[in-house]
């Protein structure tokens, strides 16, 4: 149950790399646009708001890293980080678009549970 609980954590840090370089580095170009639906005057003109928010999910998947990294003892480094990517997935999904929430708060909640589960 270990196993399968740290490779449920580690595809939700998988998940927030790949946001990560569609916000960072792909947002205005071809990829980044289609991914989020976007107009390249629109993604010109918010390229350094999605650039924040990717810096953000970077440090999403580097708490749940640290906490993989840690083994037994980042029990709660990980409960912490999926908690939170599980928030923002939720607040994603009422705010900004319904797909959030099975991108995100969907992934790290069946993460959450099995890191709960192998406890």
């Amino acid at each position: 149950m270990f196993l399968i609980a740290d490779i449920a954590t580690a595809l939700v840090a998988l998940i927030h790399v790949y946001i990560l370089v569609l916000e960072m580095f792909l947002w205005t170009r071809p990829a980044g646009r289609r991914a989020f639906g976007l107009t390249r005057e629109f993604a010109e003109q918010t390229k350094v708001l999605a650039a924040n928010q990717g810096l953000y999910n970077g440090f999403l998947a580097a708490g749940l890293v640290y906490g993989l990294l840690l083994g037994p003892a980042g029990y709660a480094v990980r409960m912490f980080f999926l908690g939170c990517v599980l928030v923002a997935g939720i607040y994603g999904a009422a705010t900004a678009s319904r797909r959030i929430l099975f991108v995100q708060a969907l992934p790290a909640a069946v993460a959450l549970a099995l890191v709960l589960a192998a406890r």
